[in-house]
């Protein structure tokens, strides 16, 4: 019977010993897993914060007792130190300090991610109780809500990506004022400035003050249990940022966690993460990796790239899990496909912007168009603003950007884009596309292929 070890309990690692049990029952997967918290929804932190989903329990995917069921064995509050892959083995600590040497035949590494911590002065001293937080896991959030029964007033965030975003509607549903700082000239960098205008522009709608082209430089106690945080602009370093507030998230990003990995000799590729082939293999025999610690292989670059999403983790989990009990599965790649709600605005994108595909040696033409969800004389009808990249020498679709109201499914929208990206096709082939058709959803021909026909158009003045 394989010995199959697999350290991380969240999405790579818990498809990867599910996918395992699947084809071979007598395979009794063992999770080590560094927290109390096996498979939960980290994607799902800012709606409980919001109260959208008030237990935090509901969080998980499935209970402790559902995994066990499924035949997965799990050691929780235990953290792999070290590995040895002459002797596969794998050297563990437990909650209380004892340590331990687990043997493998097939290891899957599933650790994930860890937040990235921007040098700001003051970031390493304060955290929770002094008010100060990252969000990453359950206990982040548990500290975050145990601040916020605290009632304060105003909160501070870090970064405007995805969880800043997210968190920025979050933290106003609970009553907190609050203002999100970017370093960057834009919020949502993911996206083009245009388009992040929109965004921006909902937030200001929704009272929560936006300061881009901001560096955060340091955060101090300051009077009556207040925080200082201090800053600069970021082309301008002597005019100066300050806030006074209760709260502050720091939400910047996150990098891969190979500390494990590296123990073992594994190989890193691009961005630091673990270096896998569409097998997941790594490059000592015996050993896969899987999720927001390895990169992905891109379908629209063809070749390796870093996208620590959810959605990649639990396909790449899977390859895996099927991989290391004798299957030759293959992941099939990722374009990078997001979707981000800020209150009632959705934006969306897939594969490449103009400027990443230019470094990447495509021809990149981009076009802008607008069109309406459905047909117009149906009441309630509203605009999406799609962003097509296309390459000017093949046609061959290369990503886009999608913005609009959150009834206008943008969400799924995108998902067309995405299986044209998936499957190489060009953009006036996505006018050919078979899509379904009421005058209260959508129109003959749907928002989508408006924006396709008007890039086609747009390509052939350009020839």
């Amino acid at each position: 019977m394989t010995r199959l070890l697999i350290i991380g309990g969240s999405d790579a690692g818990i498809s990867a010993g599910l996918r395992a049990r699947e084809l071979d029952p007598d395979v009794a997967p063992l999770l080590v897993v560094a927290d109390a918290y096996p498979n939960y929804s980290i994607c799902g932190i800012p709606y409980h914060i919001s109260g959208d989903v008030p237990d935090w329990r509901n969080l998980a995917h499935r209970t402790r007792a559902d995994l066990e069921a499924a035949g997965l064995q799990l050691m929780l509050n235990t953290r792999a130190t070290a590995i040895d892959p002459a002797a596969r083995q794998v050297t563990v600590t437990t909650s209380n300090g004892d340590e331990q040497r687990l043997d493998y035949d097939s290891l899957i590494i599933g650790t994930g991610a860890e937040p990235v911590r921007p040098p700001i002065a003051g970031l390493d001293k304060l955290g929770p109780t002094d008010g100060v937080h990252v969000l990453h896991t359950i206990g982040d959030t548990r500290a975050l809500t145990a601040t916020l029964d605290q009632a304060p007033r105003h909160a501070l965030i870090v970064g405007a990506g995805y969880i800043g975003l997210e968190m920025a509607e979050a933290l106003h549903a609970r009553g907190l004022r609050v203002t999100i700082v970017e370093q960057l000239p834009q919020v949502l960098p993911t996206v083009d400035a245009d388009l992040a205008r929109l965004v921006a522009d909902e937030l200001d709608r929704h009272d929560v003050e936006v300061r881009t082209g901001i560096a955060i430089t340091a955060i101090d106690r300051g009077t009556h249990g207040r925080l200082v945080v201090d800053g600069h602009r970021t082309n301008e370093p002597q005019d100066a940022f300050t806030a006074s507030v209760d709260v502050v998230l720091v939400v910047v990003g996150v990098r891969p966690d190979t500390t494990v990995a590296r123990s073992a000799g594994v190989a890193l590729g691009t961005r630091d993460a673990i270096a896998v082939d569409r097998q997941m293999r790594t490059s000592v025999p015996g050993i896969w990796a899987a999720g927001d610690c390895a990169h992905t292989y891109h379908r629209v670059l063809d070749t390796d790239a870093y996208l620590p999403l959810g959605s990649t983790s639990h396909k790449q989990g899977t390859v895996a899990g099927e991989n290391a009990v004798g299957g030759r599965r293959t992941f099939a790649g990722s374009v990078g496909t997001q979707v981000v709600k800020v209150f009632d605005l959705v934006a969306a994108r897939t594969g490449l912007r103009d400027q990443e595909a230019t470094q990447a040696g495509f021809h990149p033409v981009s076009h802008r168009t607008t069109a309406d969800d459905h047909k117009a004389y149906y009441p309630g009808a509203r605009p999406i603003t799609i962003t097509i990249t296309g390459d000017q020498t093949s046609g061959h679709l290369l990503g886009a950007q999608l913005i609009g109201h959150r009834d206008t499914a943008v969400a799924k929208r995108v998902d067309i884009y995405a299986t044209a990206l998936h499957h190489r096709m060009t953009v006036d082939q996505i006018s050919d596309l078979d899509l379904s058709y009421t005058p209260p959803l959508g129109s003959p021909y749907d928002a989508v292929q408006i924006a396709a026909h008007q890039w086609v158009l747009r390509r052939a003045s350009r020839a």
